[in-house]
């Protein structure tokens, strides 16, 4: 998905068992899904011409019985337009397309902080390390009294009334002045905004003395030497398997893709290959420099793992490189080129079609249309894919289209890659109420709220992975905080869920506490589609 990242806006944060957490953070939500962009330059030509819509602009700006913004009609026509070529085509106005390219460029401007609401009190929920907030000593649980010497709380406080704060100071400077949860000593920042990295990695750590884990979030500029720098980590602690995750990975940059599939690949091996009606044929080889040509490799997917995650999976399961486990994958095989305008906005254009080493074009129909298109994958949990194997080749446009891999294992094209090792999707971790709890960041306040003190405690991440359970008394005392919050909420889901409402207490407070490794070897811990990649490369 393309995601967009503008300073101090509301982000999705990432993906984990199914359920997207949101936390209110200075990233602004993806705004289509799998965006494809080859980042060795983007190439500008000017649209112009004596052509009907020109014209019409013209006249309707001229002679309309009201006046109409410009911006607005430009948007409009230019939307509808690229709603008849295919999903993926898309009009990106100028601060959308600025913070596509800073997300996928590995960094963004701003001051690196994570904040919820807790009545009517800003608090910080993460620091973001390298940022200006971290240098500058601001931890988590610190409570906002000030922004740029104004309130930062009251009963009318809001993310835009925040933003606006932040916002509002000459040059990049911010005042920020914040009372530690547990001293209760006030300290004053004064923050300069600059350049916060974002790792394209999750999480990377050992499974088990000889298997490695990395869970990788997006495909950017950065991905290859993020991973390449936590893969080494992990062979000095003796890691010789390894299982990448790219289930809720929903694409990014091509060049980021062949790079993460060479570090598997011996040398001059086709990776994928593109071409479309004005583009010539470009294939993609691997270059011998990999640093994980041996070794057993597992590679994790669900309906979300998109676009440069397919080409990974295609890659390797048509060379037969590593076993696919999960469920069949988005279907998105569609390759875009961003052309900016001078106004700073951008058409994001689909060019090529990519196409695995077995010459699969994985990218599944939208002859019926955007909608249709974009709900396919609830219609496959309708169908029973998501749940049952056999239910997986039901799809007649998926299984009409079949291929070899190099060692002649049929696998088809036209709808996603299907994985070798099916993984049924959990529906209890899934349900409606585990969503809302997130949204409303009610995980992450409880573990203010109420467990920071025991938290302050803890100095081992490794006995409070290993050792500490939520009880059932906790989980009774988060249903009660909650209900403050969400006034109706079925007791059916409550039941079906106790045990990932645990699971999603426990994991929240690692992340406030030891960061995204902590959460995700929390949430991993029952995780059967790990279990299964585990059994495959064993």
């Amino acid at each position: 998905m393309s995601i967009n990242n503008v300073n101090l806006q509301v982000t999705k944060m990432k993906q984990a068992a199914s359920v997207i957490f949101r936390t209110v953070v200075i990233l602004l939500a993806g705004i289509t899904i799998g965006l494809l962009i080859n980042n060795q330059g983007f190439m500008a030509r000017q649209v112009a011409g004596n052509h009907k819509i020109d014209s019409a602009l013209l006249i309707i700006n001229r002679h309309y019985v009201d006046s109409v913004g410009n911006d607005t009609l430009e948007t409009n026509a230019i939307g509808s337009i690229l709603q008849e070529l295919d999903p993926h085509s898309v009009y990106l106005p100028r601060q959308q397309a600025q913070s596509v390219n800073e997300r996928l460029e590995g960094r963004f401007n701003g001051i690196g902080i994570e904040y919820v609401l807790l009545r009517d009190t800003m608090f910080i929920s993460q620091v973001y390390p390298g940022s200006p907030a971290y240098k500058a000593g601001i931890v988590n649980g610190d409570r906002v009294i000030t922004i740029n010497y104004k309130k930062s709380s009251g009963a009318k406080l809001g993310t835009d009334s925040i933003n606006h704060l932040i916002r509002s100071t000459a040059g990049n400077k911010v005042e920020m002045s914040v009372r530690h949860l547990l001293s209760n000593n006030i300290n004053r920042y004064m923050l300069m905004r600059g350049h916060v990295p974002l790792s394209s990695l999750d999480a990377a750590y050992p499974l088990t003395p000889l298997a490695g884990y990395i869970k990788l979030s997006k495909f950017a500029t950065t991905t290859d030497s993020d991973f390449r720098a936590s893969l080494r980590d992990l062979q000095k602690k003796g890691v010789k398997k390894l299982i990448v995750d790219l289930r809720g990975n929903r694409g990014g940059y091509l060049d980021a893709a062949t790079a993460l599939a060479d570090e598997f690949l011996v040398k001059d091996q086709l990776i994928v290959y593109t071409q479309g009606a004005h583009e010539q044929r470009v294939n993609y080889y691997s270059s011998n420099s990999g640093l994980f040509q041996e070794g057993k490799v597992a590679v994790l997917i669900d309906e979300y793992s998109a676009s440069a995650s397919e080409i990974v999976a295609g890659a390797l399961q048509d060379l037969d490189r590593a076993v696919i486990v999960g469920r069949r994958s988005y279907g998105k095989g569609l390759v875009q080129q961003q052309f900016p305008f001078a106004d700073g906005s951008a058409l994001n254009l689909t060019v090529a079609r990519y196409y695995t080493p077995s010459g699969r074009s994985i990218q599944k129909s939208y002859k019926n249309g955007v909608d249709d298109y974009r709900k396919e994958i609830s219609d496959r949990q309708q169908k029973g894919e998501l749940r049952y194997a056999q239910n997986n080749m039901m799809d007649t446009a998926f299984k009409s289209h079949a291929y070899y891999t190099h060692d002649g294992r049929k696998v088809y094209g036209g709808g996603g890659i299907m994985p070798d090792v099916f993984v049924p999707e959990d529906t209890t971790a899934n349900v409606r109420l585990i969503g809302e709890l997130a949204d409303a960041q009610l995980f992450t306040a409880y573990v203010i709220d109420k467990l920071h003190p025991y938290l302050a405690k803890q100095i081992s991440r490794e006995d409070f992975i290993n050792k500490f359970s939520v009880t059932d008394n906790q989980l009774d005392d988060f249903i009660m905080y909650a209900s403050k919050t969400i006034r109706e909420m079925d007791s059916r889901e409550i039941r079906l869920a106790r045990p990932h409402l645990k699971q999603y207490i426990k994991a929240f407070a690692a992340r406030f506490k030891w960061g995204d490794d902590a959460y995700f070897e929390v949430i991993n811990q029952d995780d059967s589609g790990i279990k299964k990649a585990l059994t495959a490369i064993n």
